[in-house]
């Protein structure tokens, strides 16, 4: 039985959509993905337009789709078959990017989280980090919106930094004081987005310790994925805190939570249809 599903995550700064075709032998075929960030717009008009583009970028039908799964904000998504939570969708998402990965770091809009998990997905421990804490992509983009960054530079000035200062707060309101002043002393814009992101990544390593992953790999998911100077802070802090994980991302890292919600919806069309195969018996 070849099944063919959407998952669509709705997060607080995208909305992210993947198509995907599983064969009876579990053959998984990614045919199309949308991403879109919301930008002020209705979350829900953007999961239908995503829903639409991955449909025609594949060629098919909405009633050729045999199960619709959301995960994230999506749990009000009118046309969705069922919905899945987002930690168990972006380690499902993870193993599928990068097959054997012990941990999953999602450093998404509002908040960060690592996740321990095993071969298949399956969430094994995980640990969040409050949603005060200035270890969240709004925070970023709000800073770099401060230092007339784009979001799109952050991550290579990041990189280029010589003396970073590190970021004492964990509050963010308290954090954005920092930076404010450190401005006002003349720091350069590369060495406060550095030292952001080694606040940052001491948090996100902290996580990974008490979730007990002490070796393998460990993915980056979510809104910050990408950011090249994130995940070199990381890597930075691993080594210092002598933690044996290597941490990587992926070019569609931040479909992680997409390609896990549509996954999930294979797995569980499966199991209904056997289901009602044993029940018409």
């Amino acid at each position: 039985m070849t099944i063919t599903t959407i998952g669509i995550d709705i997060g607080s700064g995208a909305v992210k959509s993947t198509l995907f075709r599983v064969e009876e032998d579990g053959r998984k075929e990614w045919l199309a993905k949308r991403c879109e960030r919301i930008r002020r717009r209705d979350p829900m008009t953007l999961a239908q337009e995503g829903r639409d583009g991955v449909l025609a970028d594949a060629g098919l039908r909405a009633d050729e789709i045999d199960y619709v799964a959301t995960t994230g904000e999506g749990e009000n998504v009118k046309f969705a078959t069922g919905h899945f939570y987002s930690m168990t969708t972006h380690a499902r998402g993870g193993v599928f990017l990068h097959p054997g990965i012990s941990a999953v770091v999602d450093v998404g809009a509002l908040n960060g989280r690592a996740i321990y998990v095993d071969g298949r997905g399956k969430v094994l421990a995980y640990k969040m980090t409050s949603q005060c804490a200035s270890g969240s992509g709004q925070f970023l983009e709000n800073i770099a919106r401060y230092l007339g960054v784009a979001v799109e530079e952050i991550g290579e000035l990041s990189r280029s930094s010589k003396d970073p200062e590190k970021c004492s707060s964990i509050c963010a309101v308290l954090a954005e004081t920092d930076v404010i002043n450190m401005v006002s002393r003349g720091i350069a814009t590369p060495d406060i987005l550095k030292g952001i992101h080694l606040s940052m990544a001491s948090r996100i390593v902290k996580l990974l310790k008490v979730t007990g992953i002490k070796q393998g790999t460990a993915l980056l998911t979510g809104g910050l994925a990408l950011d090249v100077g994130l995940l070199g802070a990381i890597q930075e802090e691993l080594a210092t805190e002598k933690v044996g994980v290597e941490a990587l991302s992926h070019p569609d890292s931040i479909y992680a939570g997409a390609i896990g919600a549509a996954l999930w919806g294979a797995f569980r069309h499966e199991r209904l249809q056997e289901l009602q195969q044993l029940a018409a018996a």
